[in-house]
């Protein structure tokens, strides 16, 4: 067989070949576009309207998970070496906040604290590396509508 004749040979498997296996693969997304959906899976959001008030939390399983995720956060010290949490003081404390009426507005002025804190570290390192500093507060307020949604 000449040289021209194994091109020849090549072209027309690959002529054949290739649209037949474009084909197979594009029948084999569409399964895999529909592998892990339906009503089980993950990615399904639960049922309620986009507007509604979201669901009373039962304050047994509050308290139990707040609890959890203490102990876990105590144990993490632990192997840190650090001194370990107060898991039931933290928890009454957490969970006293909680049900205060103005805990709500003090968890808001906590988190708008950290939020500040974060912008002027990070205008700290601008500054450092000789960019423009930003305005911490324009910048607070742009974290925090970003986080929570509103201004």
């Amino acid at each position: 067989m000449t040289a021209t004749e194994k091109g020849a040979v090549l072209l027309a498997i690959s002529g054949i070949a290739a649209p037949i296996a474009g084909y197979l693969f594009h029948r084999s997304a569409r399964s895999w576009r529909s592998f892990g959906q339906g009503p089980f899976s993950i990615n399904v959001e639960a049922p309620g309207r986009p507007g509604s008030p979201p669901a009373p939390i039962d304050p047994a399983v509050q308290a139990a998970e707040v609890r959890q995720m203490l102990e876990a956060k105590s144990a993490r010290r632990q192997q840190r070496g650090e001194a370990p949490l107060d898991v039931e003081a933290e928890t009454r404390r957490l969970l006293s906040n909680a049900e205060s009426p103005s805990a709500e507005e003090a968890m808001q002025e906590e988190l708008r604290a950290e939020v500040r804190q974060l912008v002027v570290a990070r205008n700290e390192r601008r500054l450092r590396q000789g960019l423009e500093p930003l305005d911490v507060e324009a910048e607070t307020q742009r974290q925090l509508a970003d986080l929570i949604g509103s201004n």
